[in-house]
This record gives C-alpha cells, structure tokens and sequence, in this order.
C-alpha cells in the first residue's frame, strides 16, 4: 500500500477557498452519498481482509472536477466529508496551477487526497498525492508506480478488457454505471448487476461512477464497489449555496 505524504507547505489562498463552515446545497442528498460511500468503503475493506489482500485505506467519495460542469471546484472541495478524494482534471485550462493550488489547500484541509487527471507534471508542482489515468493511458501506471512509489495510481475502466488492464493499480474507476451526463451520455449503463460482475473479475478496489444519486447509490450496496465517484451529482449535494 502506498502511503499518502503531506503537503511541506501549506499555500493560504483567497477567501474564494471557502471555508467549508457553510451549508451544502442539499443537505438530504449528501448525507444519502456520504452514507452509502462508507457503507461500500467497509465492505470492500472486509472483502480485503478476507482474501488476505491488504487494505488499499482509500476514500469512500472521490468527487471528479471538470471545467465546465464544476466552476470553482474547490468551493466544493472544501465541503465534502473529512477523508473524501478529488480528482483534479484541468484538460490543459491555462489556470490549472492555479485551481490546482486552491483544490490542495482544500484537501489538506480536509484531509482528503488529491489526485491529478493524467498529468504527473502538474500532480508534482501541487504537490497532489498521485494520479487519475484515462483508460487511452492506462499503460503508463506501471512506470509511474515506479517513479512515484508514494503516489496513488488509479485508472478510468469502461469494460472488462480494460479493467484487466488496470490490474496493478491502486483502484479503478467503471462507469457508466447508471445513465449518465457528459462524456459518458453515449456510453450505454452497465447497470449494477453487470457492474458487480466486472467488480468480482478483478482483485484491485473499484469506484463506481455515473449517473449516481442520493435516490439510487444504495442500490450499489453489496455489489463489490469501494466506493462512489461523481462530477454533478456530488458539486450538487456539497457545492455552496448558491445566491
């Protein structure tokens, strides 16, 4: 198991950081997340133990950051639950170092972890605690495991041959798990009983991710998943009020 190392600095940031004092937006709907996404992080630490695997100590919510879909995601960031994760996918914007500041100051707030969607360079200059590989790059994880031995690797899945290779990796990611928005509104839903299927071919944790609600995430109890991942559905519950 790879070990998370803290920040050496801690950068103070603008009030626009947020406190994470503030109400969330749906207060029902997080704590419905929340709930189910520790629900799952215990029974897969049980199946873990179970098989003599050691426990991967990974958090139960990973909230996805994108451009468009999440402004200002550290605001959100700065509200999710003590020991949540964020994958932070800048998609080359010109003020990625600059959001990605903000989102490890959040984190270390929160002690939560920070990852970085496919570039190890940025992940470094933040000082992130690792990567998130899109499945075009999952063959990079073996050599940054090597490089960064600290550092948590993780990786996009959407079937099974690519969940046979993220074998290695610290987790996967497999979605569309329900309906889904975004770059995943033209993949068809897994559904969760093919989900669970997947999940029970491969001896790494898997994060569910897709079209997941406060409604439907207990549906995901039982099915092998470590925990839940989300983009809009997870700045809707934890985000700021808005005015």
């Amino acid at each position: 198991m790879r070990r998370r190392t803290a920040s050496k600095r801690a950068a103070m940031l603008d009030p626009g950081a947020g406190s994470g004092e503030e109400e969330v937006m749906n207060r029902s709907e997080a704590d419905s997340l929340w709930d189910v996404a520790r629900v799952l992080a215990r029974e897969a630490a049980d199946v873990s133990r179970a098989a003599g695997r050691p426990a991967q100590n990974l958090p139960p919510l990973l909230f996805f950051t994108d451009p468009v879909r999440t402004p200002r995601p550290w605001e959100t960031a700065a509200r999710l639950p003590a020991g949540s994760g964020v994958v932070f996918r800048s998609f080359g914007a010109a003020d990625a170092r600059e959001t990605g500041l903000r989102l490890r100051e959040a984190t270390h707030r929160q002690d939560g972890l920070l990852l970085v969607g496919l570039d190890a360079n940025l992940a470094e200059t933040i000082n992130a605690d690792g990567v998130h590989l899109p499945e075009r790059a999952l063959g990079e994880g073996p050599g940054l495991a090597v490089a960064r031995p600290d550092w948590r690797i993780i990786g996009a899945v959407h079937s099974a041959a690519a969940l046979a290779g993220a074998e290695g990796l610290d987790a996967a990611v497999m979605s569309p798990v329900f309906a889904a928005g975004g770059a995943s509104a033209a993949r068809p839903a897994l559904g969760v009983e093919a989900f669970a299927a997947l999940v029970r071919q491969t001896a790494i944790p898997v994060y569910a991710l897709g079209g997941i609600t406060g409604g439907n995430a207990g549906e995901l109890i039982g099915s092998g998943a470590c925990g839940l991942a989300g983009i809009a559905a997870i700045r809707a519950a934890f985000g700021p009020v808005e005015a």
